[in-house]
């Protein structure tokens, strides 16, 4: 991927025939408003898409924050539409289909926005019959039109071949579990680009734990950049779509700006050869 082909209006081709943007605003622990100041940041600096939860409890936030930004001229000096904004969030529980579709539709009434871009199950936990359940809410969001693409979270191989195996109506077309060079999950990277399921890569940068790792260093210094722009440009030549979060305006628009530079092929294995599964929050992907 050479630098002048990836921007932040770069968008990915998604299994139903959408298309998703390739960096993301991760939201997560943030508060209302932080999240309203961070979501302002991003768009600002060319962000279009935002990742948020109904466990973060600021869907609502968010949601005001694109519908602000939306409506100011001058902020908005393009006339970008609430079509060209991406917003995502995420179910907090698998349990049954009624309460699946009716959490759903909060969601949509709470972010305001008319309709989620993207609705995940946020976690494989529940057990399978729920599982499955909650995947048939998002079959009908879908339908209903209150979402426009489906997906998952955390979910390993064994749940990925469970949804497969159920035949669902709807394919998974999203798959949003921690990835980065220390942490690559290439059992789950590899079947996913087997069923073309896209990755979403959340904790990109390793909650700056690995900052001052040597390899991440040199490499910062090399393609004199940030060690938070290697780590997502690394994201971005594997395909995948990270989700970097930051509160800080100066962060937010320096994790955007990975157009500049491309990491050698040497390098982008040098990076890979990092991993230590290294979980910086949780890891869902073995649950029953």
């Amino acid at each position: 991927m050479a630098p002048n082909s990836f921007s932040l209006t770069t968008r990915l081709p998604v299994s139903n025939g959408l298309t998703i943007p390739q960096i993301q605003l991760g939201v997560y622990m943030m508060s209302s408003r932080q999240a309203s100041e961070a979501v302002k940041y991003a768009l600002n600096a060319g962000y279009r898409a935002i990742d948020s939860a109904q466990m973060y409890r600021n869907e609502r936030d968010c949601g005001k924050a694109i519908s602000s930004w939306l409506n100011d001229t001058n902020a908005n000096s393009s006339g970008l539409k609430r079509e060209d904004i991406f917003f995502t969030s995420k179910l907090a529980q698998n349990s049954s289909y009624a309460a699946a579709r009716k959490s759903i539709k909060s969601s949509v009434e709470a972010c305001g926005l008319g309709y989620i871009d993207l609705f995940l199950l946020h976690s494989p936990y529940g057990g399978k019959a729920a599982r499955l359940a909650s995947w048939k809410a998002v079959e009908d969001a879908i339908a209903d039109g209150e979402v426009k693409i489906g997906g998952v979270s955390n979910f390993g191989v064994k749940h990925l071949e469970e949804l497969i195996a159920s035949k669902p109506r709807i394919l998974p077309a999203i798959n949003q579990v921690e990835v980065h060079p220390f942490n690559t999950r290439e059992d789950i990277t590899s079947f996913c680009k087997q069923h073309n399921i896209l990755i979403e890569a959340y904790a990109p940068l390793a909650r700056a734990l690995r900052m001052k790792h040597p390899v991440i260093v040199a490499l910062a210094k090399k393609y004199q950049c940030t060690g938070a722009q290697v780590m997502i440009r690394w994201s971005v030549q594997n395909g995948y779509i990270p989700l970097p979060k930051s509160v800080s305006k100066e962060r937010i628009e320096s994790n955007g700006k990975v157009d500049f530079f491309e990491i050698d092929d040497a390098d982008m294995k040098k990076l890979s050869g990092l991993d230590e599964y290294l979980v910086t929050d949780w890891d869902p992907t073995d649950t029953d």
